[in-house]
């Protein structure tokens, strides 16, 4: 159908940023994708893209436009897939995302363990520290380590980690373990600030009392923007450090961390599977996400609901 046709060559438009590089993905002809822009303007009465003769872009109406579009298309490609089979049998493009630390650590390999059992899946991986939007960006199943807010997405729990406090042993003999969260202003620590902004507060439990309270933090002499480096740091003795507990697992069980101030740690904070089609989802969602939700409920990483 020729308004389908001219979806597709308006996202293609959109995302190449100009008739000619989407005419060459497209393998079409310049002046043909350019009709068909006009085409899908004139029908609707509006101006989808700004042109000028170095640039094109999408207007206000276009940008919005441009998300609908893709959902029109991929709701289309899901109904030709279930027509095909592939609600029954696993095959197709799989989208998968994830935080940049745990998706390495535990998405990654059991992400190459289920494309060595489905011959007719392919993978696309993004692990990113975002919240990645799976509609608007294409995206079959994402791990939120947080608690979901109420929504469309169906969510499987694999369980729940921890915000905890370490520090090297050669650091502790040196300054002395912290013993409540009093003593964190005499202590120094890696600053961990993400995204250009602050460090955020650190809020730690009390024994007797609810909820969470903020409390003085210690002195930074470093900060850094990735959570990697700031546990490397930590090993290196250059202070205390927070982070999620998957995260400092093994370097605590070899003796490079120790984690202090275990009794006013925060709850635990669940993991989940997250995906949008529900009952409805294709056989390489609901394959990938019974297969990796036995994998990770099975992580001793994941073990922190007490």
């Amino acid at each position: 159908m020729a308004e389908l046709e001219h979806l597709r060559i308006f996202i293609a438009v959109a995302e190449a940023g100009g008739f000619a590089p989407a005419a060459r993905q497209l393998q079409l002809s310049a002046p043909a994708v350019t009709r068909a822009i006009a085409a899908l303007e004139r029908r609707l009465g509006v101006r989808l893209l700004h042109r000028t003769t170095r640039l094109v872009r999408l207007t206000e109406v276009g940008a919005r436009f441009v998300q609908d579009a893709r959902r029109i298309l991929a709701e289309l490609e899901e109904a030709e897939a279930s027509a095909r089979g592939a609600h029954s049998e696993p095959q197709g493009e799989l989208a998968v995302t994830a935080s940049v630390m745990f998706g390495r650590l535990h998405v990654a390999p059991l992400l190459f363990d289920f494309l060595a059992q489905h011959a007719k899946v392919t993978a696309r991986a993004l692990f990113v520290d975002r919240v990645v939007n799976l509609m608007d960006e294409g995206f079959d199943v994402a791990v939120r380590i947080a608690p979901l807010p109420d929504s469309s997405l169906t969510a499987a729990r694999v369980g729940a980690v921890r915000r905890v406090l370490v520090a090297s042993p050669g650091y502790l003999a040196a300054h002395g373990t912290p013993q409540t969260p009093g003593d964190l202003p005499a202590h120094r620590a890696i600053g961990f600030a993400q995204g250009g902004g602050g460090v955020a507060p650190w809020r730690f439990t009390l024994p007797g009392e609810p909820g969470l309270y903020e409390v003085d933090l210690p002195r930074m002499p470093l900060m850094v923007n990735a959570g990697e480096v700031a546990i490397e740091a930590a090993i290196a003795g250059h202070g205390l450090a927070r982070a999620l507990s998957y995260q400092v697992r093994e370097h605590i069980a070899a003796g490079r961390l120790q984690r202090v101030l275990r009794a006013n740690e925060p709850p635990a904070i669940p993991v989940h599977l997250v995906y949008p089609e529900g009952r409805q989802a294709a056989a390489k969602v609901r394959a990938f996400v019974d297969f990796a939700a036995a994998r990770l409920r099975a992580e001793p990483a994941l073990q922190e609901e007490a």
